[in-house]
């Protein structure tokens, strides 16, 4: 539920941002230095299609957790699962980093991450390496 405010309040941020920055563009008025006129339209329309990148991978992370449903619990670790290691806790969802929730700390990670790949279909007590690092599932819920 989190993640999915997280994500919602990132699209609604980076949206507004967009409708400012193509505000100025409209308003942006032509001064007598005509290059540094383009030159400025030219640098706000390259963030507004950065923005615009990010929005459409925000978007692409809120249908990836409409999907989920987080009243299944699985003893494997699969989208949804609540992986705790002896590393840390993770939230096998979307990249959206680090939670602290009530005082404690989660990392909300995609399962095509790296990680998430390495802890797919494990369960509690099984173990993995990755970057030289042992963790072993404590439990999965």
């Amino acid at each position: 539920m989190f993640c999915k405010e997280h994500v919602q309040l990132r699209i609604k941020l980076i949206g507004t941002l967009i409708t400012d920055i193509q505000d100025a563009v409209n308003n942006e008025t032509k001064s007598s230095a005509g290059d540094k006129y383009e030159t400025a339209r030219e640098t706000m329309q390259q963030e507004i299609e950065m923005n615009q990148n990010r929005l459409y991978e925000l978007r692409s992370m809120l249908l990836t957790l409409e999907k989920i449903n987080p009243n299944v619990f699985t003893e494997v670790v699969m989208p949804g699962s609540l992986a705790v290691t002896n590393n840390g806790v993770y939230y096998i969802s979307v990249g959206a980093g680090s939670i602290l929730l009530d005082g404690k700390k989660y990392l909300a990670i995609s399962a095509t991450s790296p990680i998430g790949n390495k802890m797919a279909g494990l369960k509690t007590n099984d173990s993995f390496d990755i970057n030289g690092r042992q963790y072993t599932l404590q439990s999965v819920g």
